[in-house]
């Protein structure tokens, strides 16, 4: 792949983790108390042109 796909490939990426981190903080914030408690997560990206749709499923632990 060629060095302009790759940095901009992990432009993206960054956004998109950066971005999440910034939504889930959030969302963690406004819900208040949440010690003990386990959220499931999924995050789903999508290339309509490429036909993808992939998945990640995953779990996040609550904080006080």
């Amino acid at each position: 792949m060629s060095e302009d796909f790759n940095m901009s490939m992990r432009k993206f990426l960054k956004q998109v983790g950066v971005t999440s981190q910034q939504a889930i903080e959030e969302a963690m914030r406004k819900a208040g108390d949440t010690s003990g408690k386990t959220f499931k997560v999924k995050m789903v990206l999508t290339i309509e042109e490429l036909d993808l749709k992939h998945e990640v499923d995953g779990a996040i632990e609550g904080q006080s």
